[in-house]
């Protein structure tokens, strides 16, 4: 039986011979397509081999589906979805139809794209909204009548857009956690990784919200691997909340992942037993000494990765202290007593190496045995109790500790010393791992005690809301990538330039100090002249932004030449060129992308997203979080910012 995805079910939709394609390959160079063009190019070339749609969003909008396997045995298919969405609107509804999602990563400045192209992968759900096959045939003239704009429905397993500049935007991944029955995250990102880089965009930006089982996974990863979970494909920080900057997030990045977990968890012992319980039981599973909470997390969510989802492994593995060595197991077992002896009576408190070696001392006159054993018992198991060994981050001294695991481990056997010999005393499954990492994860990073609220913990909190302020990642497949690869242009096209347009009313204004446009990949012939390239350029920018559809090129910024001059040997390939020239519109890059002055308390000068408050006399926004209105409370019909309310009271004050 096939996926639900497969569409080819649907009695009223007849689909003919369609092509199916692999699902782990679809992207790469040569599936389908020979990806060697700049990004509107590849995308041309892509939907030639798709299956083009009638009415699924609507009269005048082009659409193509393409059926993908994902694996034949149990055969199970998706289909992707490209929508060709076209910009038809006049001057003044552009305000509108400016993209919030590049406002928010900072992009706010780019000029609107004529078209923008999004590539869907539905669910069930969507599917069954969008098709509504029971009640209207697929290609009813009527889209309206029983079904739904596809783009527009919600839940979605994969969602994206691109901006004809090659800008775009993930808009949604849902995955198995979210309600995908059959692809993983992971899955899906690297179906659109794949997607990015063989169509060459240039930048994709995403709002990081991904959760799992309730743990917001940018703060789960950022402790663990010191990057969010869409790090894995190279996702960068792009743009922080709040006036937050990338210095600002490295540095609550690093604050939490190098918190000792021999103090966290001194602290933490006194009133929770249980977090103490969970660090044994991993530091006795590992190899090596774990030191810091980032060492922590990152051991476990590995562990949880290599673990097997029916099987177990032992979450003890008791090799205290090797035999291979000239003193004989009875010797080294005595020793081993005497310094587990010298540390119960220390109460369970961290002792210094020294401290210990002088206490065992009275009993065990040899140090050359005393010095082996200290060496080998770190972070080992005897009979009840875990040896802990660790380094003083403030005296630089090896301490040493010991815990009662008796908990963890309750049929506890005697000392051993031939790790052949031992036998398991414990089980950990695959479920396990995550439940204690929810576990530290609510009693450290989201619900802290009063116990955390001094000293280095008192950095938890507010790192942690810095980490999860920073949703905004981008990740940038270079600008130039249309200038590697291939050399050879589409129709015999051999040379490449990159080219930049700027139009006469801002280079005369020298106080608009406006960017410019993103350089677009230019391919020319090698009796090209300048009156040609030109031509080009105008063609190229007319194509792919709304507000340059009459625009028209003068002269190239410092570059003195006649049109009939050949531009092969002129100017060098690859090298980049600004156009000057005029625009009927008189609009320049900023053509409606903001909403007003925003000015707040945070430091933030631009609309990040997130909710603002915009103040009844100076009409500047500020976040309503920064003038302390929680985000439960509806936004008041009079507000005053402090800066406005200081100035009426000082008013009222004069004679």
């Amino acid at each position: 039986m096939s996926s639900y995805l497969d569409l080819g079910g649907c009695r009223k939709r007849r689909r003919g011979g369609e092509k199916v394609f692999k699902f782990k390959t679809f992207g790469e160079n040569g599936c389908p397509v020979e990806f060697d063009g700049s990004f509107r190019d590849n995308v041309k070339a892509l939907v030639e081999y798709g299956h083009l749609e009638v009415n699924l969003c609507g009269n005048g909008v082009f659409s193509w589906s393409f059926q993908l396997e994902v694996h034949r045995h149990p055969p199970l298919h998706v289909v992707l979805f490209i929508v060709e969405e076209q910009i038809q609107a006049s001057s003044s509804s552009s305000i509108n139809l400016h993209c919030k999602h590049c406002q928010y990563v900072g992009w706010g400045h780019h000029m609107m794209c004529n078209k923008k192209y999004h590539f869907l992968l539905p669910s069930k759900d969507t599917v069954a909204a969008c098709f509504n096959c029971d009640e209207t045939s697929f290609d009813d003239p009527n889209p309206e009548k029983g079904k739904f704009n596809l783009v527009e429905l919600k839940g979605h397993i994969m969602h994206g857009v691109f901006h004809s500049n090659g800008f775009g935007h993930l808009l949604c991944v849902n995955g198995m956690e979210m309600g995908s029955d059959q692809l993983a995250g992971y899955q899906i990102m690297e179906f659109w990784d794949r997607l990015c880089t063989g169509l060459q965009a240039r930048k994709v930006s995403l709002n990081d919200s991904s959760k799992k089982r309730g743990m917001e996974l940018r703060l789960l990863y950022g402790v663990a691997y010191g990057h969010p979970w869409f790090g894995r494909w190279g996702y960068k920080f792009g743009r922080g909340c709040y006036g937050i900057n990338q210095p600002i997030y490295q540095k609550a990045i690093e604050a939490i992942q190098g918190i000792p977990l021999c103090l966290l968890n001194h602290h933490l012992s006194i009133s929770n037993n249980d977090i103490s319980v969970i660090f044994s039981r991993y530091q006795a599973l590992s190899d090596h000494s774990m030191v810091t909470l980032g060492d922590l997390f990152h051991f476990m969510l590995e562990l949880r990765s290599r673990l097997p989802k029916e099987n177990s492994i032992d979450s003890c593995n008791p090799a205290t202290v090797e035999t291979n060595c000239r003193w004989s197991p009875k010797r080294v077992e005595a020793a081993t007593r005497v310094i587990v002896e010298a540390l119960k009576n220390a109460e369970f408190r961290w002792v210094s190496r020294q401290e210990v070696r002088d206490a065992a001392r009275a009993y065990i006159g040899d140090t050359g045995l005393l010095d082996f054993v200290l060496k080998s018992l770190g972070n080992h198991i005897v009979g009840n109790y875990l040896v802990r060994r660790c380094l003083n981050p403030v005296t630089k001294v090896l301490e040493y500790c010991l815990e009662d695991i008796s908990t963890v481990y309750p049929n506890s056997e005697a000392l051993i010393i031939n790790n052949s010999k031992a036998k398991p005393r414990c089980k950990i499954t695959k479920v396990q791992p995550m439940k204690d990492i929810a576990y530290l994860y609510k009693h450290i990073l989201k619900d802290q005690k009063p116990t955390l609220s001094t000293g280095v913990f008192s950095a938890i909190p507010m790192a942690t809301r810095i980490i999860l302020d920073t949703k905004f990642l981008v990740k940038e497949y270079t600008e130039e990538l249309s200038m590697k690869g291939n050399s050879n242009c589409s129709n015999g096209k051999t040379f490449k330039l990159l080219c930049t347009v700027i139009s006469r009313s801002d280079e005369i204004d020298e106080e608009l100090k406006k960017p410019l446009p993103p350089y677009e990949c230019v391919c020319l012939k090698e009796n090209t002249t300048f009156d040609e390239l030109k031509q080009e350029v105008e063609k190229n920018f007319r194509e792919v932004y709304w507000r340059l559809r009459s625009f028209v090129v003068e002269t190239i910024v410092n570059l003195s030449v006649k049109g009939l001059d050949l531009v092969m040997g002129s100017v060098e390939m690859g090298q980049k060129l600004v156009f000057i020239g005029s625009n009927e519109d008189q609009i320049g890059m900023d053509d409606g992308g903001g909403s007003g002055i925003v000015d707040c308390l945070c430091g933030a000068k631009e609309d990040d997203g997130e909710r603002l408050i915009s103040c009844d006399i100076c009409e500047v926004w500020q976040h309503t979080r920064c003038v302390r209105i929680p985000n439960n409370e509806e936004i008041p019909h009079v507000f005053l910012c402090k800066q406005c309310e200081e100035k009426i009271v000082f008013l009222s004050s004069l004679p």
